[in-house]
């Protein structure tokens, strides 16, 4: 049984932050990171049959060509994703009555649909680009056993290896191959970084003395098999890992808004994130 406190639900039955009843959610749901992107997802449904809200997290479900489906905003950041993604999955795998993991285990489809900024000189503002492996520049797994590939702890040890003035353990993610096969079939793939901020640690220096300044050259240099560090964003890694930690299936759309090559940023980024949501819509 899980204790009150692990698992904290509101007087409504709903799940602590999300504010959720288990009947709220599909089995595949959305994640956009801006709680007004939601309708700008949701508007795209058939039809819309739940909508909640707590803080940044905002939930509409709804229904495309018959197939039920939930998207949901989760903020900025992997302590986000962390919340997100634990309570998703025990909205799905827990019985809120008894407290006890039910006898079958459900796995969701997780889309993100979020923005991020190239690395490459080779993706140009516009592209949408699916994340085949995230790294996370953060420490969210250093809470976290997760199982790991072959193909996964030959990345970590390259990322480790090539970064070395880090202080910290990079951790590494995959995507879901049903996944790419069914949303990203004809898209670019490539390595995603995620950063546990905006600033600093995505390598900007407004008004800070950084500990990393050559973090965006260091990560334009990598490569492994022919791979190259494609993009930057902030929740990528930590839905990769928590996803494959509890066995759902998990992809990172990403709208690339801006050149890290090139420090420019897109005058239309509103456009490119409506493709990728059309993209991503259209292929269910």
């Amino acid at each position: 049984m899980i204790n009150d406190s692990e698992l904290i639900i509101n007087s409504d039955g709903s799940i602590y932050h999300l504010n959720l009843l288990p009947s709220d959610i599909a089995d595949t749901v959305i994640f956009v990171g801006d709680p007004d992107r939601v309708p700008e997802v949701s508007k795209y449904f058939d039809d819309i049959e739940i909508k909640k809200g707590r803080r940044e997290f905002i939930t509409h479900t709804g229904s495309v060509k018959g197939k039920r489906i939930t998207v949901i905003s989760t903020g900025i950041g992997t302590d986000n994703i962390d919340i997100v993604l634990n309570e998703l999955d025990a909205l799905v795998n827990v019985d809120f009555q008894t407290k006890t993991l039910k006898p079958e285990i459900k796995s969701l489809d997780i889309i993100r649909i979020g923005t991020s900024g190239s690395i490459q000189g080779n993706i140009s503002m516009g592209t949408v680009l699916a994340s085949e492996f995230a790294i996370g520049f953060d420490t969210l797994m250093q809470y976290y056993r997760k199982p790991y590939t072959e193909p996964e702890v030959q990345l970590q040890d390259a990322v480790v290896k090539h970064f070395d003035s880090l202080t910290f353990k990079p951790y590494v993610g995959r995507a879901s191959q049903k996944l790419l096969d069914q949303f990203a079939f004809d898209l670019p793939k490539g390595i995603t970084m995620t950063a546990p901020g905006f600033y600093g640690p995505q390598g900007r220096n407004v008004r800070s003395n950084n500990i990393y300044p050559d973090l965006i050259k260091n990560a334009n240099s990598f490569e492994i098999s022919g791979r190259n560090i494609t993009n930057l964003e902030m929740e990528t890694a930590g839905i990769y890992a928590l996803s494959n930690m509890f066995g759902h299936h998990a992809i990172s759309i990403n709208a690339i808004l801006a050149s890290r090559v090139s420090e420019s940023f897109s005058k239309n980024p509103q456009e490119i994130v409506d493709k990728a949501i059309r993209l991503v819509i259209e292929r269910f």
